[in-house]
């Protein structure tokens, strides 16, 4: 259902920090996908091990989780697509999809490009579940929403947006422009609280999330080259 797009690169340790993941995320979808929050997607997020040779790939979904009731789709598909590339501009790569589904009994299976790198069982102890080969690691289970979102803030941020809107100008390239302090105004808004005031409210900070979070080889993903793009998607069975 819905994919969000992010972009690592797998060359050397400094091109993707292990204190600098990327990611991306949405937390909200389209009535579909609302109807099973299992497949709606959360955030995405990838990032690699000091010594560059793991690469980590990380979606929540389920949107406001039971911690102990809600469950993974058994009627999904959770895809890891990635494509490898000889460089960051390169424009032909070599596409492999790592994708994971679960049984009644919520046990998980993943296959990293095919039937050869494939782990499959009980996946929610926290240490991970391993192939026979230590190539691929797993977790899935529930977890802190850890995404941090000052809603209130972003509100009172809209708000003087929208009063403000008749008032705007645009320059050559069609961007509204306004007076520095009414930018530093909205700006500040953003980290103030429903009162106006501080300290900003995370929105996320007592909802779950259900998480599937595993560790891949780095020589499984870079067969088309050291630049490796990634986005996940939900996709229904047959």
């Amino acid at each position: 259902m819905k994919k969000i797009l992010c972009l690592c690169a797998l060359g050397l340790a400094a091109a993707l920090p292990p204190t600098g993941p990327a990611l991306a995320a949405d937390h909200r979808d389209g009535d579909f996908v609302l109807a099973d929050p299992s497949t709606d997607i959360n955030d995405v997020y990838t990032w690699m091990s000091a010594d560059a040779s793991k690469v980590y790939l990380a979606m929540t979904v389920f949107p406001a989780a039971n911690a102990t009731m809600s469950k993974f789709s058994t009627a999904a598909l959770y895809v890891f697509h990635t494509a490898s590339r000889a460089s960051f501009a390169a424009t032909t790569a070599t596409p492999l999809d790592v994708i994971c589904s679960f049984d009644q009994a919520q046990r998980i299976s993943c296959w990293v490009g095919g039937a050869n790198n494939f782990v499959s069982g009980d996946a929610s102890n926290p240490t991970g579940l391993s192939n026979a080969a230590g190539t691929i690691k797993v977790f899935a289970g529930a977890r802190k929403d850890h995404f941090f979102f000052n809603l209130d803030g972003f509100n009172r941020a809209r708000g003087l947006v929208r009063n403000g809107a008749g008032g705007l100008t645009f320059n050559a390239d069609g961007c509204p422009t306004a007076p520095a302090a009414t930018l530093n105004t909205v700006a500040m808004a953003l980290s103030q609280n429903a009162a106006g005031g501080t300290p900003a409210v995370d929105f996320f900070r007592t909802l779950n999330t259900l998480a599937i979070v595993l560790e891949i080889d780095k020589t499984l993903l870079n067969s088309g080259g050291g630049f490796i793009s990634v986005w996940g998607g939900t996709h229904r069975k047959g």
